[in-house]
């Protein structure tokens, strides 16, 4: 039998902490395509419309695709942006009726009006479609998950990596669950754990440290009877929500007890665990420090993590290049630096130019420092855009907007107009940067760029530069978290 299925992409993970609200125009700058558009600009890359476009060519599906839509993460969603974008898929579902549903969310999205961006669209979804098709959805590994997704999405897949590399492969595990639920072979629903806390201690990392474990631990209970997925979900900190934190999803049919207590475990594991970090946060003068007396055979890399704009941080703070500059570098390249006045600016004279003017530090001094005054060649002027190779953005088009490198002493600086992490060497290698030829490379991101950039490095360590992704939560104010809740109350048991 030939199911017909509802897919979408709305994905969108919100730092209620950033001052600039996501709009229409952040997803157009990024991703808004609707129905056909997608399928030849997104079907064969590391997305979850491929893994959609998987199962419906396994299945024989009758896959209708709404539209697909992401933004960087930032601030809050706009109300216009999430009913334009909602209006769209609950538009689909009116129009085709659909046996099954399949959704790749992120599960960290906040809206002007909803805390839960994600929660908000399900109920509107299941008051179209009622309360028996089954609807499967994809989230971020960073998702905060809510009791009302749990309770209107019988099926929920997270990514088990970061980097995130398998979000085709997490569609896929999604659609086959949805195929056996739609022939009516399961009933699957899925229950939650969570926990007091922020997030994760380590993100999520599942490079390194306790996570390795936890999904190995995953992946072996999914092949057990009546257990369809396993996901273990770091949480977003830089959400102030109510429900946030991390958590531990069971998608399973029958009896709850079993999976509960599996669930309830790895989430004491995760509590048991809250204070121990993988992560040395060097200072911006400590890391400096390191760069001025690094000797490695191949690149230093230093990862700005409190101002990655993958967290939805401004990317244009300037402590940490600033203390790069005061050091005697040679052969080092730094990006981005977020700052599209400087860039609009830069755009006004020719490569090979000598200008004078502040990069940077223009939003929010208080968080990362202030702008740099820099004189500088420059070395290089673009559109800004790109197209991933990497293991998570390869065949991906990617647009930094109008973007400039400025050679200041040793110092490569790449100068972008929009907020973009590092996730692939092409975003350097695009305009004319090859970051392997560099004694020391300056980026931001948290862990994303280790994808790309970690066969090429020589050492690599994070630095907490002050910005609004600070893994040190003292020096946000959060407003909506329920306490007690770690690591802002301490002296609390479960």
């Amino acid at each position: 039998m030939a199911f017909k299925v509802l897919t979408a992409e709305f994905l969108h993970e919100t730092n209620t902490f950033n001052v600039y609200r996501t709009g229409l125009s952040s997803f157009e700058a990024d991703t808004l395509l609707i129905g056909d558009d997608n399928i030849t600009a997104r079907s064969q890359a590391n997305t979850g419309l491929a893994g959609c476009i998987d199962s419906s060519r396994k299945f024989g599906w009758h896959m209708t695709h709404a539209v697909s839509a992401h933004a960087g993460p930032s601030g809050l969603v706009t109300t216009e942006a999430f009913e334009y974008i909602v209006g769209i898929i609950l538009d689909a579902a009116k129009a085709e009726q659909p046996d099954g549903v399949l959704l790749p969310l992120h599960g960290a999205m906040v809206t002007e009006l909803f805390q839960d961006g994600e929660g908000e669209l399900l109920a509107r979804l299941r008051d179209v479609i009622g309360p028996n098709v089954p609807i499967a959805i994809t989230l971020d590994l960073h998702a905060n998950v809510s009791v009302k997704m749990c309770e209107l999405a019988q099926i929920i897949v997270s990514y088990k990596t970061y980097p995130h590399i398998d979000l085709r492969e997490a569609a896929c595990q999604a659609g086959n669950i949805l195929q056996r639920t739609m022939l009516g072979e399961i009933s699957p629903r899925t229950l939650r754990a969570h926990r007091p806390m922020l997030g994760e201690a380590n993100g999520g990392r599942t490079d390194i440290g306790p996570m390795i474990d936890r999904i190995a631990r995953a992946r072996a209970y999914e092949s057990e009877p009546d257990i369809f997925a396993v996901s273990i979900n770091a949480g977003f900190e830089e959400s102030d929500i109510l429900e946030i934190g991390p958590t531990v999803l069971v998608t399973f049919q029958g009896d709850a007890t079993a999976p509960r207590a599996f669930a309830e475990n790895i989430a004491d594991d995760i509590w048991a665990r809250r204070a121990e970090y993988l992560n040395t946060y060097y200072s911006v003068e400590a890391a400096a420090d390191i760069a001025a007396n690094y000797t490695g055979d191949a690149p230093l890399i230093i990862a700005d993590y409190a101002d990655n704009p993958g967290g939805g941080a401004y990317g244009d703070s300037t402590d940490l290049l600033g203390a790069l500059l005061k050091k005697d570098l040679s052969n080092t390249c730094f990006g981005p630096i977020v700052d599209p006045e400087a860039a609009r600016r830069l755009h006004e004279y020719r490569e090979g130019n000598t200008v004078t003017l502040a990069i940077g530090g223009k939003t929010d001094p208080r968080f990362g420092g202030g702008p740099l005054n820099l004189t500088g060649c420059i070395l290089h002027l673009s559109d800004g855009a790109c197209i991933g190779d990497g293991p998570m953005m390869g065949g991906l088009k990617m647009n930094f907007g109008l973007t400039c490198v400025l050679q200041v002493d040793a110092i490569a600086i790449l100068v972008v107009s929009e907020p973009i992490q590092m996730y692939d060497l092409q975003q350097f290698r695009a305009f004319g940067i090859d970051p392997a030829e560099h004694t020391v490379i300056g980026l931001k991101s948290m862990q994303h760029f280790r994808a790309a950039f970690e066969p090429i490095a020589g050492r690599i360590i994070v630095c907490d530069s002050g910005a609004i992704c600070t893994p040190d939560a003292t020096k946000l104010t959060y407003r909506n978290v329920q306490h007690p809740i770690y690591p802002i109350d301490q002296d609390f048991e479960l």
